[in-house]
């Protein structure tokens, strides 16, 4: 049979754009096109919603670029049980309250227990947002000030980068690993201001200033984002805090207005812009200053934060969880 040149060169074409298909759609290898969205959780420890109103945006030019640029409230809360590092920020990653009889995590503490993990603080299986991303087969990294915060690494093997280091030494390695890596996810813990409540006061001289170096650093993850065209219109930043510092007090255990309210900000593509969280959220409701239980309509909290990333990279709600479990916040 004679094949005709235009035949032979029509099925060269068609192989050759068979096989182009074939390469896009192996199975297994997930596509990180520049396109890919990215979360960057960052939780300021004892940041208070006092000094951010009363420093403004001359003092945090950082903090004010993401609530105008973003949705935003200054009365969202901390969990109900403990206004405390270490048990509000396991809510933050695996969407449950503290109680470990009411279906939470079960970490009451706030110490380094090198033997403990959050699966045995809870009695059983717990999964996180960290272990979420790593089933999608996607990467996550935590940067924390504290070394507590080993529990996450001991509990969920799927965080593929753990650092602990000093603020300032933390943004900078946080920065280079976010335009070097592009993870899914990147959790980063700021500690400084509640050092300087514990030290000197809430409100303090030394307070302000720590929140004030904080924006700086916020300000070097924001400029990380910006230089790399990746990143750029890819990537969310949900910034919040674990609890507040209530003026002169070196402590933030008492249930006290200051201490449980606490910020919350979504900035990034498609966000609406200065807008409140709770007007593009009806079904949650402002608690004034009142600690709201679990019952009946609910504040935006904290542990909202790891069911509202894995919504933002198109993944559902992490197993068990309660807080924002429909991941039905929304951001626009």
């Amino acid at each position: 049979m004679t094949i005709s040149r235009r035949s032979l060169v029509l099925t060269v074409l068609f192989a050759l754009l068979s096989v182009t298909f074939a390469v896009v759609e192996l199975p297994g290898r997930p596509a990180e096109a520049a396109t890919t969205k990215r979360v960057l959780a960052i939780s300021v420890d004892g940041l208070s919603v006092t000094a951010i109103e009363r420093l403004g945006p001359g003092h945090l030019p950082n903090l004010y670029r993401l609530m105008r640029g973003g949705a935003s409230t200054r009365e969202a809360r901390s969990e109900y049980e403990q206004n405390v590092t270490l048990p509000n920020h396991t809510s933050m990653v695996t969407g449950r309250r503290i109680t470990r009889s009411a279906h939470g995590h079960g970490v009451t503490w706030n110490d380094d227990r090198p033997w403990m993990t959050v699966q045995e603080a809870a009695g059983h299986q717990v999964s996180s947002v960290f272990s979420q991303v790593g089933s999608a087969g996607r990467s996550s990294a935590l940067f924390a000030s504290k070394s507590k915060f080993g529990l996450f690494d001991r509990s969920w093997t799927s965080i593929d980068r753990f650092v602990v280091d000093g603020d300032a030494d933390l943004v900078e390695r946080a920065a280079a690993d976010l335009v070097k890596n592009k993870r899914a996810f990147t959790f980063v813990h700021l500690g400084s201001p509640d050092h300087y409540g514990h030290r000197d006061g809430g409100m303090s001289a030394a307070y302000r200033a720590s929140v004030i170096r904080t924006d700086a650093r916020i300000g070097r993850l924001l400029r990380a984002i910006d230089s790399s065209s990746a990143l750029k219109g890819s990537t969310y930043v949900v910034l919040t805090a674990d609890h507040g510092f209530r003026a002169t007090a070196t402590d933030h255990s008492v249930h006290r207005y200051a201490n449980y309210r606490i910020p919350f900000v979504v900035w990034g593509p498609g966000v609406a812009r200065g807008a409140s969280l709770y007007r593009l959220n009806p079904d949650y409701r402002a608690p004034g200053t009142t600690r709201p239980t679990y019952a009946g309509e609910q504040p935006i909290r904290n542990g909202d934060l790891g069911n509202l990333a894995l919504d933002l990279l198109g993944l559902g709600p992490i197993p068990g969880s309660t807080l924002n479990s429909t991941q039905s916040l929304d951001i626009r």
